[in-house]
């Protein structure tokens, strides 16, 4: 297994072009980083695709309810969907949404965040301190850029398997 700063807070995320490599920022929103662990230790995100992804702006994903491309999947309903768990409180930060930072996906409500989370393509200032940055790849962000694009795409990318690295067999 490769050397993690921190492997608890450390999120492999495999994607079919490769591994993609987010650490956590749980000193900055530390429920909003709690949350992902869950999930991917439950396989919560395991084959669930990526339903809005937009050219020059952020990949979306995470909607554990509709977006699982094995299991009950209507691609109209991915990203209406969340966890079973309450959803989030904002954890709003001065971390900039800058390229490969990991911002929580959210409805108009600030406290509405959940299980979907979008990572930004480029820097996305105009988002700052109006959605809880979270997470920042580290590594495989050339597997990022090669998700297939569309509001949802007509056949989309998918997380392969989501891992906490600390849980992962060296």
């Amino acid at each position: 297994m490769a050397e993690y700063k921190d492997p608890e807070n450390t999120i492999l995320m495999e994607l079919k072009t490769g591994t993609v490599v987010i650490e956590l920022l749980p000193e900055i929103a530390p429920k909003h980083a709690e949350r992902m662990k869950e999930l991917a230790r439950a396989g919560s995100y395991d084959n669930v695709v990526f339903h809005r992804v937009i050219d020059g702006f952020m990949a979306q994903t995470g909607d554990v309810a509709n977006g699982n491309a094995e299991k009950d999947f209507n691609l109209r309903r991915a990203g209406t969907g969340a966890s079973e768990l309450p959803d989030l409180p904002a954890e709003f930060s001065g971390i900039p949404h800058d390229r490969g930072t990991l911002g929580a996906a959210r409805s108009q409500n600030p406290n509405s965040a959940n299980s979907q989370f979008f990572i930004n393509f480029k820097d996305n200032h105009f988002l700052n301190r109006q959605y809880t940055v979270y997470g920042r790849v580290v590594s495989g962000m050339e597997h990022v850029d090669q998700i297939v694009r569309g509001e949802p795409p007509a056949t989309p990318d998918r997380m392969i398997s989501v891992k906490v690295a600390a849980d992962v067999a060296s």
